[in-house]
């Protein structure tokens, strides 16, 4: 198999639709190697799931496609430019159509839910007050926090503050939304109707969404494309819809992990089945 060319394949991003290409990524902390040679394509208007086991790098990766560690080797490239060969100026054009969501919502603890919302949009945009706090509201609504504006993150729930945190995400009206365990710490409940919330904001508004996770619920009620480290080999085993792995890969780790706590029904032959919401092209 022929090695990919970086510079070739950020070069026809834009002619395949993708919306980021990571080519050859090595990733390391000092001499200790994370992962390598990972090569995937994330398409526009993906639920691109980051998927493996414990310790394997997936958030490490993340962070490097937000751009916060740089990578020991390869590219990671948006619309065709490398983030890591861009100009500062470029990097931060980039970086104003990218959203971001971490594990605990990362609020702000002395402003409000509006405030933490607006902060980006008077950083970032020469709008008006009024303006702002219009859109604020929108933002707030889309993600089922209407009437909560003058609320602070210490008077809402952890599910709440999730939702806060990603209507923040929203507020420059981001081309591609990054999540990092966004149901961590949350009840069954309230981890799938976040789900629900991601799968209609990426349906409704056309965001290119980059998610990791390791419930198996997630990965399948929304994930479309997907990519799954190994601790072990430190490199990638499969790349693809979680559907297809599930039932396709030719990498027995990738079925037993995809499959791990569902009735498989080896014995009888029938194909191995999602318990909700599939996805996959």
């Amino acid at each position: 198999m022929d090695t990919p060319d970086p510079e070739a394949m950020a070069k026809t991003s834009s002619e395949t639709g993708a919306a980021i290409e990571v080519c050859q990524l090595t990733m390391k902390y000092g001499s200790n190697l994370i992962q390598q040679d990972l090569t995937f394509k994330v398409h526009k208007g993906d639920v691109f799931v980051i998927m493996g086991g414990s310790g394997c790098g997936k958030s490490t990766l993340l962070k490097h496609m937000i751009g916060l560690y740089q990578p020991a080797a390869g590219t990671i490239a948006y619309e065709g430019l490398d983030y890591f060969s861009a100009t500062e100026q470029q990097q931060l054009e980039m970086r104003k159509r990218w959203g971001v969501t971490y594990q605990s919502g990362a609020l702000f603890s002395a402003m409000t839910l509006a405030e933490n919302v607006g902060f980006p949009l008077t950083q970032y945009t020469r709008m008006k007050p009024a303006e702002i706090v219009d859109l604020v509201g929108y933002k707030l609504a889309l993600v089922g926090l209407a009437g909560y504006e003058n609320y602070f993150p210490s008077q809402i729930s952890g599910g709440m503050a999730k939702r806060a945190g990603l209507a923040r995400a929203m507020a420059l009206d981001p081309d591609v939304l990054f999540f990092d365990e966004p149901s961590a710490g949350l009840d069954p409940l309230s981890a799938r109707r976040l789900d629900d919330l991601i799968l209609r904001l990426s349906q409704s508004l056309g965001v290119t969404i980059v998610i990791v996770t390791h419930e198996l619920e997630s990965i399948f009620a929304i994930g479309s494309n997907g990519v799954f480290l190994d601790a072990q080999t430190k490199t990638q085993l499969d790349t693809g819809a979680p559907s297809h792995m599930l039932k396709h890969s030719s990498q027995p780790l990738v079925r037993e992990f995809l499959s791990r706590g569902r009735s498989l029904q080896r014995a009888s032959g029938e194909s191995l089945q999602p318990t909700y919401g599939e996805r996959g092209r």
